[in-house]
């Protein structure tokens, strides 16, 4: 008479340990998916990062038209166009993702930026001109004074500019760009100073310091400023000092220049080399 109750039991148990199992499995693809997902976003992140600009682009590409829906994946792809020197191709990207319903400002300054970078400059102002002037950021306010340099809007480039300045503790590149548009203007004075307190904030840019020595030299001061270079960056500074001097007429101080860029540099100098044997042949 047990054998029905111990039966009932039993298989009672079996069922029990089968739903045991199903939730156990499903617990598993939930935490196999959940690191795929970390996976994916680290390898992502590296792609956007230190990853072969090139690489990166066909990465974003075969994995966005894996998933069409993934607007984080458009992102990653418009992102890596632009590290690969595409802009045409990344502004196409771009109008994609901000046609989208999850398009953000931020997605829209970044069309902006993509579409400086191919020389469309009407249709970024245009873009720019969408973003609310609530919305507030560097890379935003960088954008607008290149575009107001662009149509030589000074007063707002200033503006903007210094805008810009305020919104990020990296200001060495936005005030690179503040001083080549005061340099452009032929605010040769203006331009020393912003590029001398760019190179406060990062002494490695040789664009800065090269930038600096034109200023200075438009300036007619010849000399080299009192910044860090290493000896081949001097050789090659002493090199647009001469240039600059020769241009201006100053051709017996652009030779001198050009004798110490040639003694100065650590390998042989081919272009001031050539520049003083012309002089010396004219």
């Amino acid at each position: 008479m047990r054998h029905p109750i111990l039966i009932s039991l039993c298989l009672a148990g079996v069922t029990a340990v089968s739903a045991c199992q199903k939730a156990t499995d499903a617990e598993v693809d939930r935490a196999i998916e959940d690191v795929n997902v970390i996976d994916e976003s680290n390898l992502n992140d590296v792609m956007l990062t230190v990853g072969d600009p090139n690489e990166a682009v066909v990465y974003f590409q075969r994995t966005a038209a894996q998933h069409p829906d993934r607007i984080d994946l458009k992102r990653g792809l418009a992102k890596s166009l632009v590290r690969a020197k595409k802009p045409t191709e990344a502004a196409l990207t771009w109008r994609a993702v901000v046609d989208s319903a999850e398009a953000t400002n931020e997605d829209r300054v970044a069309l902006a930026d993509a579409l400086i970078r191919a020389n469309e400059w009407a249709k970024a102002e245009a873009e720019l001109n969408m973003i609310p002037p609530t919305y507030e950021t560097y890379e935003r306010y960088r954008l607008e004074a290149m575009v107001a340099d662009a149509n030589k809007k000074w007063q707002k480039a200033d503006s903007f500019y210094e805008t810009a300045f305020g919104l990020t503790t990296q200001p060495s590149s936005v005030l690179n760009n503040w001083g080549y548009s005061k340099l452009t203007r032929g605010d040769f004075p203006g331009a020393e100073k912003l590029f001398a307190e760019a190179l406060t904030y990062d002494t490695s840019s040789f664009t800065t310091k090269n930038n600096l020595v034109l200023a200075r030299a438009a300036q007619r001061k010849y000399d080299m400023p009192m910044v860090t270079m290493t000896q081949a960056e001097r050789a090659q500074l002493l090199y647009t000092a001469a240039l600059t001097a020769i241009k201006q007429g100053d051709v017996t101080t652009g030779k001198g220049l050009l004798e110490d860029a040639v003694d100065t540099s650590p390998q042989y100098f081919e272009q001031a080399a050539r520049a003083l044997e012309t002089l010396n042949n004219g």
